[in-house]
Formats: C-alpha cells, structure tokens, sequence
C-alpha cells in the first residue's frame, strides 16, 4: 500500500485532548489499547504525527506503536474520506464478481484498497463479510447498501454522491 497523499492537518484542539488522554493514561498497566482507540476517534485515523505524541507522552517506543497500529485492522493509517466506501469480499459477494466492482472502484477513484482520494471525498476498503449475503453482491457508501449491483454500476453510484466525472 502506498502512503497516502493527504496532508496531516491535525488543530490544535484535536492535539490538546490527545495531551490530555495520555495524561489520563500514562502510568496504567495495558493503556494503550484504549489510547489508540480514543486517538483515532480523535482524529480518524492515526498518522505518524499522532502516533510519535503518544509515544512521547506515554514514554512508549515508536516502533511499539507502530506495530500495534499496523496489525489491528480497527486501526488506521490512512484518512478517511467523508464518503466510506466499503465493498464486501466475503463468500457470496467473492463468487459473484465483487473483485470486478472492487477494481472499477480503485480505477474510478484513483486510489487503492486503504486509501483515501486526494480531495479527502472518498476513502475505500475491501471488507470481510457485510452480513448481507442475500444482496450480494454488496458495497456501502457510509451507511448507505447497495446490493446485487455490477462493475457497471459503480460509476453512477459514484457520480451521485460527488459528481465524480467518466
């Protein structure tokens, strides 16, 4: 996966209450979890800039941050956008050409799975199960469902929430 191109724009707000977490946290036995967790609230995702403040506050290495955030997969590293686009990869939506959708969505958006258009618009993910087998196969745009859709429905699906061009 590549890193993303979005530029870290964290305020200073979002850094005060980040502060004031791992104040709250600094000496409790197995904290980190639940720091990582409130962080990402904080900021929606959790940049090198956001994961170097927690090692320094709460005097844990970087690299041990990091590889709690890179192998978690409730963890991001990336920004999302304000469209999340997810499309289901489980059983049913497989055998039924969800990599055709998945590969029409990367191609539109110019993004790969984890990432997040330039304009900050649009994030995507390839998800395990969504739960809804019946409708495969499935993509969601926030909570938006959109079932027993083909590769050549994503375009218009698309288009509807930005105007995205062919």
């Amino acid at each position: 996966m590549k890193q993303t191109t979005v530029a870290f724009n964290g305020t200073l707000e979002q850094e005060a209450k980040l502060h004031e977490l791992t104040k709250k946290y600094k000496d409790t036995k197995g904290a980190l979890m639940p720091v990582l967790q409130q962080a990402q609230d904080i900021y929606g995702y959790l940049p090198y800039e956001v994961q170097k403040i927690v090692a320094e506050d709460m005097n844990i290495s970087l690299e041990e941050i990091y590889g709690v955030v890179s192998f978690y997969t409730q963890f991001s590293l990336n920004p999302k956008g304000k469209y999340k686009i997810s499309v289901c990869m489980g059983t049913a939506c497989y055998v039924k050409r969800a990599a055709e959708i998945v590969e029409r969505v990367k191609t539109k958006l110019k993004i790969d799975d984890g990432e997040c258009t330039e304009d900050g618009v649009f994030s995507f993910d390839a998800t395990r199960c969504l739960g809804c087998c019946g409708l495969a196969p499935v993509m969601t745009i926030n909570d938006d469902v959109y079932g027993k859709i083909e590769p050549t429905d994503v375009d218009k699906i698309l288009e509807s929430y930005n105007g995205v061009s062919k």
